[in-house]
């Protein structure tokens, strides 16, 4: 029995011995590629669960020495110097990084550079966590009996306790696993996935022993995207805006001019400092849709009494929540009750919110 591709060759190369080998080819190219391409998702597949395993088996592990870590950050009255080297250093450093943005203040020290120099990042009031999959590392060797002696408590992220760094250091973390996703077994992967999950585990009960918030949280990060949804208020946004107004006796043309002019699609309808509604560019385009159209109309005839409204202090993704909630393209601001203006869906695009 012939194969599909084979199939195809014998009954086409008697029409077209030429375009039939082609075609054949072709087919070939894309068998091997779908195949690859499943070998691929299973290799991806594998390497993931495999690495949600281990860490399911780091979680199971923990005990008294995590609380007994815990407690030693929160009382340390310096910093956390994180230390380590190749892949672990650079897990290290990311653990520093979310430290430091859920406030607990750290730094990250080469083992070997700390030998060459840096060791006076470290101070007296300094707690140290070494991180190693081994824990016999040559440079932590030479480092670790250093901070030993300056007496710097020294918690250990590691997957071997009987090592060097197990037998030396305060309190000992386990993130031991029992095989990398390498096919090999030799390239750090997870292991080290081991070792960022034991840090953000620790990052996340620290904010919590903290009380640590939004607000906190965004003291440090003032720039970006999230900066801008932890820190833009409506009062940033309308400042750059007109304040489209009219007053309820306004005629449809004077309506459609402020409208215009204020360039938001909409005018508030105000009377001795009240608002009194809204009427949007949507309200005129129905009128006219239900053939009403009298150029006597007036605002007060014209207005929605219900306008959805935002105080200026809100912050800015505040006003997006209730633009969506209420499937609405612009808010009347106040600000001590008084109308400051409006914020448009446009607003918040050109900030990147939406």
């Amino acid at each position: 029995m012939c194969s599909f591709v084979e199939q195809t060759q014998c009954k086409c190369i008697t029409k077209n011995p030429s375009g039939c080998f082609i075609l054949a080819g072709f087919l070939v190219k894309i068998f091997k590629i779908l195949k690859s391409f499943d070998q691929l998702l299973e290799t991806a597949r594998n390497t993931l669960q495999l690495e949600a395993r281990a860490l399911e088996g780091v979680a199971m592990r923990l005990d008294g020495s995590f609380v007994k870590t815990i407690e030693l950050m929160l009382s340390c009255t310096g910093k956390v110097v994180v230390t380590g080297v190749g892949k672990s250093a650079i897990i290290g450093q990311k653990l520093v990084a979310t430290f430091n943005s859920t406030g607990t203040p750290s730094a990250f020290l080469h083992a070997a550079d700390a030998v060459h120099g840096d060791l006076g990042t470290l101070q007296s009031n300094d707690v140290v966590v070494a991180l190693s999959k081994s824990g016999d590392t040559p440079e932590l060797k030479v480092l670790l009996p250093i901070i030993q002696a300056g007496g710097q408590p020294i918690i250990a992220i590691c997957g071997k306790r009987d090592s060097f760094l197990g037998r030396i250091c305060t309190v000992f973390l386990d993130t031991e696993v029992d095989a990398e996703a390498c096919p090999n077994n030799l390239a750090p992967t997870t292991s080290t996935t081991a070792q960022l999950g034991m840090g953000d585990a620790l990052a996340v009960c620290l904010l919590e022993c903290r009380n640590f918030s939004s607000e906190d949280f965004g003291r440090f990060h003032p720039g970006g995207m999230l900066g801008k949804r932890l820190f833009l208020k409506v009062s940033d946004l309308v400042a750059r805006n007109a304040k489209p107004c009219v007053g309820p006796a306004a005629l449809l043309s004077e309506v459609v001019m402020a409208i215009s002019s204020g360039r938001l699609g909409a005018v508030a309808v105000q009377e001795d400092e009240r608002i009194l509604g809204i009427v949007t560019d949507g309200d005129l385009r129905r009128m006219l849709a239900a053939g009403s159209f009298d150029p006597n109309t007036t605002a007060a005839q014209l207005l929605n009494p219900s306008p959805k409204i935002v105080d200026a202090e809100a912050l800015a993704v505040e006003a997006l929540s209730i633009m969506k909630a209420h499937n609405v393209s612009q808010l009347i601001v106040l600000q001590n009750n008084a109308f400051a203006g409006m914020v448009h869906i446009q607003d918040l695009m050109r900030e990147g919110l939406l």
